[in-house]
Order: structure tokens, then sequence, then C-alpha cells
């Protein structure tokens, strides 16, 4: 299997610049209406993903917690180490499998770490589901006295 086929290339997927300010950021997660989103380098290199919890973590763990005061700081101030990682193109369906697990998202990442799309945990499960889906199904016939059964009465 390819990772190909369930990715979403980065030119559809909604990012960030790790040089971006915490209110761009912000606004940018609002506008998408995204939990998290992943952070890039300018030159390309995926560096993580910041969710919804690290902004607000960020500004109740400063001592000065005023947005206004926050909202210039640079976005990667607020990143996570290691959180949401990336998996290579080359990455096998049972390694995105598990990571699907922990990760409603999978960024992955060219052999020299520049970002190419993200795959989701939806389009793993469509990929696994679907062809199921399309089987006949063999509906599982019960004995006539269990479907005509009368309810007990309490």
């Amino acid at each position: 299997m390819n990772v190909i086929s369930l990715l979403t290339p980065k030119a559809q997927v909604a990012y960030l610049y790790e040089d971006f300010t915490i209110r761009q950021g912000l606004e940018k997660l609002r506008a998408h209406g995204y939990t998290a989103i992943p952070v890039l380098a300018r030159d390309g290199r995926y560096v993580g993903t910041v969710s919804e919890g690290d902004f607000l973590w960020h500004i109740l763990d400063r001592e000065n917690n005023s947005l206004r005061t926050q909202e210039k700081l640079p976005l990667r101030r607020v990143l996570r180490a290691n959180f949401n990682p990336a998996v290579r193109i080359d990455v096998t369906l049972s390694q995105l499998l598990e990571r699907s697990m922990h990760q409603s998202f999978i960024p992955v990442v060219d052999d020299r770490g520049a970002f190419v799309g993200i795959v989701t945990r939806q389009n793993i499960i469509r990929h696994l589901t679907i062809p199921k889906m399309e089987e006949p199904v063999q509906e599982e016939i019960l004995p006539s006295a269990v479907l005509s059964a009368p309810r007990a009465h309490s």
C-alpha cells in the first residue's frame, strides 16, 4: 500500500508557519474550525503541530497572561516538543494505523523532512472499510420463534 493514496497534499492542507504570531495562529485555527494544525518552517520543513490547548496553556502559564501581550509572540514559543510527530513518505499501513490510534492526522514528510501533506484517521478508516462495505452483506436468519416470541412482562 502506498501512502500517496491516503494523502491529503500540502496544497489542500491548512498550516501555519513557525514565525507567525500567536494571534495569527489562533485566527487561522479558528477560521478553519480545527483543533490542531501543522506548523512549518519557511523552507517547508515540518516543525510540529499546535493545538487549541497549546495556545491556552501558553497564555495561562505566563505571568502576564493578557492576550494583547501574548499575541505578538512567535508561534514557535507555543509548540510542544514531539507532539504529533511526522512519518516519512515510505511509511507502512500498519505504522499509519498505529499512529492513527493516537493522532487524528499524521503529518507526512519526504526524505529531506519537507512537509508533503497529511493522512487523516478518517482516510485510513475509509480505506480499510469501504471495500468491505461494498461486498454483499449476508443476513443472519433468525429462527421464527425468536422473531415472534412475546415479551416478558414485569
